[in-house]
């Protein structure tokens, strides 16, 4: 069985946790930043889990994690 090619820019965005669901980041987070409250730009640094829904998409994206 050969190996997977893994999506090149799914791995640059997500990354599996030890405890095997799949992290993102928020977005948002990019520019327009001064009509954004301190708090929300601050919420917006940490790191989320994806959607169940969205998990099996992903994990065929990048399946080694």
């Amino acid at each position: 069985m050969p190996k997977l090619k893994s999506n090149r820019g799914a791995v640059k965005r997500f990354s599996y946790t030890g405890g095997g669901k799949i992290k993102r980041a928020h977005a948002n987070r990019s520019h327009i930043l001064t009509k954004k409250r301190r708090g929300r730009k601050r919420n917006l640094r940490k790191s989320a889990l994806i959607n169940a829904a969205d998990f099996p998409a992903i994990r065929r994206l990048i399946p080694y994690g």
